[in-house]
């Protein structure tokens, strides 16, 4: 079967794939336009497969709510310039959004979900990799369900911070602009201030003990007297909560009131008992290890120099 350039050029659009890869499939598959796809896809797999021991620290985090669901996802990439391309912004929003239809909440079953293109999530993700030339992993997925009254908010700093919060009420205020503006301010407290915990009382031992020990290594190396380190320890410890937890927190836009005052308020104001039930914050590659590159030795290296 013979081809034209144009269908050269119409496969190349379709794939993603280089001019003269193109040339070659549909020559392999004798013009067969649906053949010189599956020809590139299965030769796109190997070539995605090679990407996967590179490291992805950069990308995005999305957050879809949808009336009493939420998501929340992180999909990686490995440089800020691909974080930036149309494709990969597409596929991040159409993972959160399968995530929150099909109440989805491990990346194993995000990946296998189809796509509404037809593919399965995985799929996608190696015919980017084809596309983009860069390592593109699912990292995380989180999907909050509201039972009762109240309501998920959400926010996205910059596509690094992405921020779930549950907010239960026993009374159906959702249109009331104040309940709203409480939700939208509890995100960003969460976004900027970092809790790990909601109250005090949540706080376990084994975090405890761990601040502690570093509290101590921290006035040791200050030169504090030995004799004096574990009483101001302790009272470090006493403030933890203020630092950690979301109701104990000073508000980030009026530090003289905390978190739990300005629900307290806001509850009178509105006529409804307010809790924050739970709360998710991703941070863009948060844990995972950056390659650092020496400019000096790539370019010592690519001119065979030591």
């Amino acid at each position: 079967m013979a081809y034209t350039a144009t269908d050269v050029k119409n496969l190349r659009e379709s794939t993603g794939a280089g001019m003269m890869d193109c040339k070659k499939a549909l020559d392999e598959c004798a013009g067969d336009f649906q053949k010189a796809v599956d020809y590139l896809r299965a030769k796109g797999l190997a070539a995605a497969a090679k990407k996967q021991s590179r490291v992805a620290a950069e990308g995005l985090v999305q957050t879809v709510v949808k009336g009493k669901l939420a998501s929340v996802v992180e999909v990686n990439c490995e440089t800020d310039f691909v974080a930036k391309n149309d494709d990969f912004i597409n596929f991040t929003n159409a993972c959160a959004n399968i995530a929150v239809d099909a109440n989805i909440n491990t990346v194993e079953a995000l990946l296998a979900a189809k796509a509404p293109n037809g593919l399965t999530v995985k799929d996608n993700i190696s015919e980017l990799t084809i596309k983009i030339g860069e390592k593109i992993d699912v990292r995380r997925v989180q999907v909050e369900k509201l039972d009762g009254n109240g309501m998920i908010g959400s926010y996205v700093h910059s596509g690094k911070i992405g921020v779930l919060c549950k907010v239960e009420t026993d009374k159906d205020v959702n249109s009331n602009e104040t309940f709203k503006g409480l939700v939208k301010d509890l995100c960003m407290q969460i976004a900027a201030a970092n809790p790990q915990f909601l109250s005090g009382n949540e706080i376990d031992e084994n975090f405890k003990a761990k601040e502690a020990e570093i509290y101590a290594a921290q006035l040791k190396e200050q030169g504090k007297p030995e004799a004096m380190i574990p009483n101001i320890v302790k009272g470090k410890l006493a403030k933890l909560a203020s630092e950690v937890c979301l109701y104990e927190q000073s508000f980030v836009k009026d530090p003289d009131t905390t978190i739990g005052k300005l629900i307290e308020a806001t509850s009178k104001t509105v006529g409804a008992t307010i809790k924050v039930t739970k709360f998710t914050k991703f941070n863009l590659g948060e844990g995972i290890q950056k390659k650092e590159d020496n400019f000096a030795e790539e370019v010592a290296k690519m001119t065979g120099q030591n």
